[in-house]
């Protein structure tokens, strides 16, 4: 435990303030994945079809579903964004690894490269938190009062 605790401390000392433009984005991004796997819950159980796990299907399509919509709020708005990610992190190496990349690794294949940017960044948000501009910093100040 000692090891997560210091790789959360330096994650919150140094983390630069433009990076909390890139976990908006990259929220904004999960949540709207997320919306259109509601709008089409055929397409994302096809998609859980092709990787041939042994799990329930619909249970499968639920957590995808519910990761990408409440996670996608939590990165938005920067709360628990460590956790939000990790919960996220498996769907979208599921996205990488089993479903993308059946379609080739070329150019043209921007969802691939969409989900290659978006495990990056969960990753790189595992680490270095939420940053300042979140509600996470909001909560650990008591009686800090930020203005925008």
């Amino acid at each position: 435990m000692n090891l997560i605790h210091s790789i959360e401390h330096w994650g919150d000392r140094h983390h630069p303030q433009w990076l909390d433009y890139f976990r908006i984005a990259l929220g904004v991004v999960i949540l709207a994945k997320g919306i259109s796997f509601v709008n089409d819950q055929e397409a994302v159980r096809r998609l859980i079809e092709q990787t041939n796990f042994q799990l329930s299907i619909w249970g499968a399509v639920h957590y995808v579903v519910f990761t990408h919509l409440v996670g996608g709020l939590f990165i938005i708005f920067g709360f628990q964004t460590r956790l939000a990610a990790l919960l996220i992190f498996p769907v979208v190496v599921g996205a990488v690894f089993f479903v993308n990349i059946t379609s080739g690794f070329s150019f043209l294949n921007s969802e691939l490269w969409l989900s290659v940017v978006v495990l990056v960044l969960l990753a790189v948000f595992m680490i270095v938190g939420s940053g300042r501009f979140s509600l996470d910093h909001a909560m650990n100040k008591p009686g800090y009062r930020r203005s925008i």
